[in-house]
């Protein structure tokens, strides 16, 4: 009976509302395929709204809420410009919460089409500007989110005035986002593998551009929106399954990707074309320098081999704890993917295991994610929940610390010696170094698999591919007699030259396995034994090395210092592994080619610009290069 009264009551105000939706021409009919679905559409009642802004724009909001009216709950709202999808009350998600122990806790959950995208009003902009003195716009994606909780916390029966957020990837960072001038129903807040900057999180990192990743999500994300619609454009058809094959020789130079496929329809591709330095344009899609004054309590979470967001979680993070030290603030970081804390169990990843008594991400899931909400949300339970909750990759275990990075590491120098070997001395010979040849036309490829994109194993792949390869420079350690944990930013110090005026610089951080190492039991076909498997990596384009606003060319053949941070880790290199470094300027399809030829614009080069040219990696008492770990004690 409670049920029935429940039903007619949220019917009648969804009539009231404008936002009840009428028009939608979809299959009306429940659709519940798995035991999860069947679940939701048990429990939950789903009601199609349209929110108004307050400039007028109404965006398309979806509201699942449990039948049971006996109590109140929390809402947790998910924002994304990836489609709200299954439209249609009758149509359920098979999925409506950040796993299934909230779907049985019960939450009111809330999913809204972002403005400009699928079925909510307005136009859409690549993570929009926010509202400054200086940039006086008349809404962001802040005002957007405050005024959709304030709808939601007067409009939606049974909540009890409580609000959170969720999301992953791009509602990642409208989590984020949406703790900025918060609205005082919003206490707690989970960005998880955020897009911290659009300039570095995705597409380019230290400058150089991510070719694979950039070109396939545009080809699908960026084109314009000429209606209100709940369907995705038409994914783009490659000619060949080898991304490798593709990128050098169907598209070519960057220019042919305008020219030959986009044309001038997808407005983010000509905007990345127009701004190849870190202009203003960038800037102002940069979250985090107005991180600040939060007041939710936020928990980030990313993936220590996350191919896509790295660098946005652990950004977010450190702005965060910067700007707000008096707020409840921590950071998750598991052995995990993009999303994998949410897609996949966490035991593994490529060739890869990362041990599973408990799995990663249930583990994530039952101890950290639903306690944070319970919580802050409902005021339920204890929360035992550190500064930095973080996977220890390599020894396999979860670790907790009070601040992160850990005070605990001894900041040391790994230096690079002319004899392929990595050591902790400072080197003693004099004018040494390593040369290479790095010819654009045939690249070193970022991976051995047949791609035609950014694969998500590539941050775990063996690298003995690469070692083989002449235009790769490879160092190692001696065989380690006990375990070292390498904790925090690794800092890359290198002195460097090049015949010609330009290069970029690739460094991999990689754990070398014992040549008697056993195959794992999830895929024992794969030769573990010489495994070696890719910890951290990262590029800088040569030209960014002073500025990323305004670039300059190499002077040939003169000794250049060239730095560059590679993002966090925690790996323990366990005792019989050693430490390997390996130094490229090639990075293919993965990155675009450089053409070592200076131009003004890459994505305007021309076929003749790109020439052979000779690299040196110096390794001299007066020249050394090496990368600055932290080791923890």
């Amino acid at each position: 009976m409670k049920n029935a009264r429940l039903f007619l009551s949220i019917l009648a105000l969804a009539v009231m509302f404008s936002g009840f939706n009428k028009s939608l021409n979809i299959d009306n009919k429940p659709k519940a395929n798995k035991e999860d679905s069947l679940y939701v559409v048990e429990n939950y009642f789903k009601r199609e709204y349209k929110i108004s802004m307050r400039d007028g724009i109404k965006l398309f909001t979806s509201v699942y809420a449990p039948k049971d009216d006996s109590k109140s709950y929390p809402i947790l709202l998910f924002r994304t410009p990836y489609s709200l999808n299954p439209y249609g009350e009758n149509n359920y998600k098979t999925k409506i919460g950040p796993s299934k122990a909230f779907i049985e806790d019960k939450y009111i959950f809330v999913f809204q089409d972002v403005r400009g995208k699928f079925m909510s009003e307005g136009e859409f902009d690549d993570m929009r500007p926010q509202i400054t003195k200086e940039n006086k716009y008349p809404i962001d994606e802040s005002t957007d989110t405050y005024d959709s909780i304030d709808w939601l916390v007067k409009n939606v029966p049974n909540n009890n005035g409580k609000v959170g957020m969720w999301g992953i990837s791009y509602p990642g960072f409208y989590a984020a986002v949406g703790a900025i001038n918060a609205h005082p129903a919003l206490k707690a807040s989970s960005p998880q593998a955020p897009i911290a900057d659009w300039y570095w999180d995705d597409f380019h990192h230290h400058g150089a551009f991510f070719l694979p990743h950039a070109f396939n999500f545009m080809s699908v994300f960026g084109p314009p929106r000429h209606k209100l619609t709940t369907k995705w454009p038409e994914r783009f058809k490659h000619p060949t399954p080898d991304g490798y094959d593709f990128f050098l020789n169907h598209v070519g130079p960057l220019k042919n990707v305008t020219k030959k496929y986009y044309g001038d329809s997808i407005n983010i591709w000509n905007q990345i074309v127009e701004h190849p330095n870190y202009d203003k344009f960038w800037q102002e899609r940069n979250l985090l320098p107005h991180l600040q004054e939060i007041k939710p309590a936020i928990l980030t979470v990313g993936g220590w081999f996350d191919a896509e967001d790295l660098y946005g979680p652990l950004k977010i993070y450190q702005n965060i704890e910067k700007n707000n030290p008096n707020i409840n603030n921590s950071i998750v970081m598991g052995p995990w993917r993009h999303g994998g804390w949410n897609r996949t169990d966490g035991t593994k990843l490529g060739n890869v295991f990362f041990g599973d008594d408990p799995s990663s991400s249930k583990y994530y899931q039952e101890n950290i994610e639903l306690p944070f909400f319970n919580y802050h949300l409902k005021g339920k339970g204890e929360l035992d929940l550190p500064e930095a909750y973080m996977f220890e990759t390599g020894s396999n275990v979860w670790r907790k610390f009070n601040e992160w990075p850990p005070k605990s590491i001894e900041s040391r120098n790994l230096y690079l010696n002319s004899n392929g070997t990595l050591s902790f001395e400072a080197p003693k010979d004099q004018n040494s170094y390593n040369e290479f040849i790095s010819n654009p036309a045939k690249p070193v490829p970022f991976t051995e698999a047949t791609a035609i994109g950014m694969t998500r194993e590539y941050m775990t792949d063996d690298q003995r591919f690469a070692s083989k390869r002449t235009d790769v420079l490879t160092y190692q350690t001696d065989i380690l007699e006990w375990d070292m944990t390498l904790a925090g930013p690794l800092l890359v110090n290198l002195k460097i030259s090049t015949s010609e005026t330009a290069s970029d610089w690739i460094v991999k951080l990689i754990d070398v396995y014992p040549d008697d190492f056993k195959n794992f039991k999830h895929n024992k076909r794969v030769t573990m034994a010489g495994y070696q498997q890719m910890v951290r990596s990262e590029v800088i384009r040569g030209r960014y090395r002073n500025s990323y606003e305004n670039p300059e060319p190499f002077v040939p053949n003169q000794i250049t210092a060239v730095d560059l941070e590679l993002l966090d880790v925690l790996h323990t290199f366990k005792k019989g592994h050693r430490i390997m470094i390996q130094i490229q300027s090639t990075w293919f399809p993965l990155v675009d080619r450089n053409p070592q030829k200076y131009v003004d614009n890459i994505f305007k080069a021309n076929e003749e610009d790109f020439i052979k040219a000779t690299h040196r990696v110096y390794t001299s008492d007066k020249n050394s290069s090496f990368i600055k770990v932290g080791v923890l004690q």
